[in-house]
């Protein structure tokens, strides 16, 4: 299996598993999947989700660790995901949510374990334009909560994905980055003044 699925840190699981066995957590999250779900819940596949917050004059993407996401499987199948985040105490529970992201997220894991390249899976968001990308980072042993997106790694647009941009198509950093910073960058109006 090429992918290196990194270590959450321990009290992110611990914020997840205690907010699973938490009726309220659940119930409160509204989650139908979730609160249907017929056996025990179990988070799995931590991922670290990084936000692009901009990309540098040189062509750098400038990202931050948001938090680490968990995908809730109940049986053969993920129903749910848990979301933690960072906060001055420490890691902490943030939510449990459902939708297409969830399946997108899991059917992109697989296509990636396809590639021959051993990859370290991350999320990377990019908010502005609604869109969630599979981030294949090339260097296994790095710390999955930090470093930026290099020009060989791979992103791999989550569907629902921006019109225009394919879902579930691969691309190096280096050819979807100008992609996003060009419909991320704010155009002048014809006629506004220079």
């Amino acid at each position: 299996m090429p992918l290196r699925v990194p270590q959450a840190p321990a009290p992110a699981l611990r914020s997840v598993l205690t907010a699973l066995s938490s009726p309220t957590a659940v119930r409160e999250a509204r989650t139908p999947a979730l609160l249907a779900a017929q056996g025990p819940a179990t988070p799995e596949l931590p991922l670290p989700v990084h936000v692009l917050d901009r990309v540098t004059a040189e062509g750098v993407a400038a990202t931050r660790l948001a938090g680490w996401r968990f995908h809730i499987r109940c049986g053969d199948r993920a129903v749910a995901a848990a979301e933690t985040r960072l906060t001055p105490d420490g890691w902490a529970f943030s939510h449990f949510f459902e939708g297409p992201y969830v399946a997108s997220t899991e059917r992109a894991l697989r296509q990636a374990e396809a590639v021959a390249q051993p990859y370290q899976p991350r999320l990377l968001s990019v908010p502005e334009l609604y869109m969630l990308t599979l981030w294949l980072h090339g260097d296994c042993a790095a710390d999955p909560a930090s470093g930026h997106p290099a020009a060989t790694d791979l992103l791999v647009p989550l569907a629902p994905a921006p019109p225009g941009i394919a879902a579930h198509r691969p691309h190096r950093v280096a050819e979807l980055l100008p992609v996003l910073t060009d419909r991320v960058t704010p155009t002048r109006l014809l006629g506004s003044p220079a």
